[in-house]
């Protein structure tokens, strides 16, 4: 329940992340205008997945949430900064008509977009990695942006290309004209980018995280999962290619979901692994509530997943098609 709640956050919240990452390459104020009303009546219902992720693994998984916080306490508060700032850059940009206050939000929009998609990716390559928990699971890292690791960067620059090209394939579904063939050479930049990205950070994986290939090893029907992975991933370029934006942008969902069923079944049952001693590892028995917590968690989640669900696939219908500027119009 908790992991289909943050792929939910990552396919939805991803996209626009990649809207924002592409805001500067936009040279024109009525094509940026454009983007941002693209994702602006769905940008916010978007973080309400990262907030209910959120509440279920604290409630879920307490000394999981606990230590991983602690451990990477410094990208979470980056997290935190960026995703205000982004937030009053989509709210403030249309306040003030003077051209350097646009410019000013502009970059500060398009900036945040780009950290919180890499920060994103940053946190989850510790987290694959491993973290220096040590006895009581208590974090023993010394260094101060000791989460800025080789491994942690290339996830990082993977999940930024990743959101770029899902974000491409939105705001393709949303334009027209000019701007809808800018962004069809722009989408072509993105899959380079995510391809070479994710070519190298898989490369690395296979050679320096030996551990997170074991399960495939001892149990080869697992395979079936990178492979339908990789055929997601190739289906997106080859749909864009046929101007399938529809479809495109169901399977850059479908890989942003199948990679994060990727992880979870490389980890499991670890949560949290330790770079210290494995006896250190937080896993899913460790690490869980009483059962009667999570029996309150499950009902809870039960009852606001669908109205969460039911609340975005209204918004997305009632704001469905291309952009229209008006005077209501950021």
């Amino acid at each position: 329940m908790v992991g289909g709640l943050f792929s939910g956050y990552a396919i939805l919240d991803g996209f626009d992340f990649g809207a924002g990452a592409w805001h500067l390459f936009l040279k024109k104020e009525n094509s940026r205008r454009i983007a941002l009303n693209a994702v602006g009546p769905v940008w916010d219902g978007n973080e309400v997945w990262l907030v209910i992720g959120g509440g279920a693994l604290f409630a879920g998984f307490p000394v999981m949430y606990a230590t991983m916080f602690s451990s990477l306490y410094v990208p979470f508060m980056l997290f935190l900064v960026f995703i205000i700032f982004r937030a009053i850059s989509i709210e403030f940009r249309g306040k003030e008509p003077m051209l350097w206050w646009r410019n000013l939000w502009d970059v500060s929009y398009s900036v945040s977009s780009i950290m919180l998609a890499f920060l994103l990716g940053v946190v989850l390559g510790n987290v694959l990695q491993g973290i220096a928990i040590g006895e009581n699971y208590q974090y023993q890292g010394g260094v101060l942006f000791e989460f800025l690791n080789p491994y942690a960067l290339m996830t990082g620059f993977t999940t930024l290309s990743l959101f770029m090209a899902h974000g491409a394939i939105f705001l393709l579904l949303k334009t027209e004209g000019r701007l809808f063939a800018k962004l069809t050479r722009l989408l072509k930049r993105g899959m380079i980018f995510f391809m070479v990205s994710f070519a190298v950070t898989t490369l690395y994986t296979l050679i320096y995280i030996p551990h997170l290939s074991d399960d495939f090893k001892s149990n080869p029907a697992l395979f079936v999962i990178p492979l339908l992975t990789f055929l997601s991933i190739a289906n997106v370029p080859r749909l864009a290619e046929k101007r399938r934006y529809k479809s495109a942008f169901l399977f850059s969902s479908l890989t942003i979901a199948f990679l994060l069923v990727l992880v979870a079944v490389e980890l499991y049952p670890v949560l949290l692994r330790s770079s210290i001693d494995p006896q250190y590892n937080i896993d899913i028995y460790n690490a869980a509530s009483s059962t009667k917590s999570l029996q309150i968690m499950m009902v809870i989640v039960a009852i606001g997943t669908p109205l969460v669900l039911f609340y975005t696939i209204f918004v997305y219908k009632t704001f469905w098609g291309k952009v229209k500027l008006d005077e209501t119009s950021y």
